[in-house]
């Protein structure tokens, strides 16, 4: 069974929201088109509450962007985002697609960049709800993809998924210019396809 992921499609991660990813919202169109090839849809978002670790503004002195710490971890300090019951923490409403959704980084102490786990190793639901479908092969694409699309895709990998990520269908938020480019080399050399949706759509006829 091939399940396909769509990575954080949220509001907030689209042109206009508070961590807006370069021409986020223009892969949508795509990712409504190629998602009836599936067996399954399952789409990730995360759901931060408003005292939640990650934010800059949680921290005394400290600017979006700035590197701090969390729970002992190494954290990037990001804008307020995705912010629980507000309109930026919505799935973008053009995302036209019928799948499971799990939420992430509930939790103010820990971040949460893989739609499997959050960074204190807490699942979302997501792998159990794909090994209960009997899926082996994971197509992912979403934003972004120098953070929440790697990192679900490195996990997916741990667990045992065939794991293809869809370049074309992912965007990044490129902190560094080539940031995407090397997270896409890093899941390569990690054990994933980077493949251009054109390449996998006849196989998934």
């Amino acid at each position: 069974m091939k399940a396909l992921i769509v990575v954080d499609m949220q509001n907030d991660f689209c042109p206009g929201g508070a961590l807006a990813v370069d021409s986020g919202d223009s892969i949508v169109p795509s990712i409504n088109r190629i998602a009836p090839s599936f067996d399954v849809v399952a789409t990730t978002q995360d759901w931060h509450p408003q005292d939640h670790g990650s934010f800059a503004s949680n921290h005394q002195g400290a600017k979006p962007y700035d590197v701090g710490t969390l729970s002992g971890r190494s954290q990037v300090l990001w804008p307020d985002h995705c912010v629980q019951n507000t309109r930026g923490a919505e799935l973008h409403p053009d995302l036209q697609i019928r799948g499971q959704n799990f939420v992430k980084g509930t939790n103010p102490a820990a971040d949460s960049y893989s739609g499997f786990f959050d960074d204190d190793g807490t699942s979302t639901g997501l792998h159990e709800y794909l090994r209960s479908r009997k899926v082996t092969h994971v197509y992912i694409c979403g934003l972004a993809s120098d953070y929440c699309v790697k990192f679900t895709a490195l996990d997916a990998l741990k667990l045992g998924y065939t794991t293809v990520v869809l370049e074309d269908l992912c965007k990044g938020v490129n902190r560094e210019p080539l940031d995407s480019q090397k997270a896409f080399e890093e899941l390569r050399i990690a054990g994933a396809s980077v493949e251009k949706t054109s390449s996998v759509e006849i196989e998934l006829r």
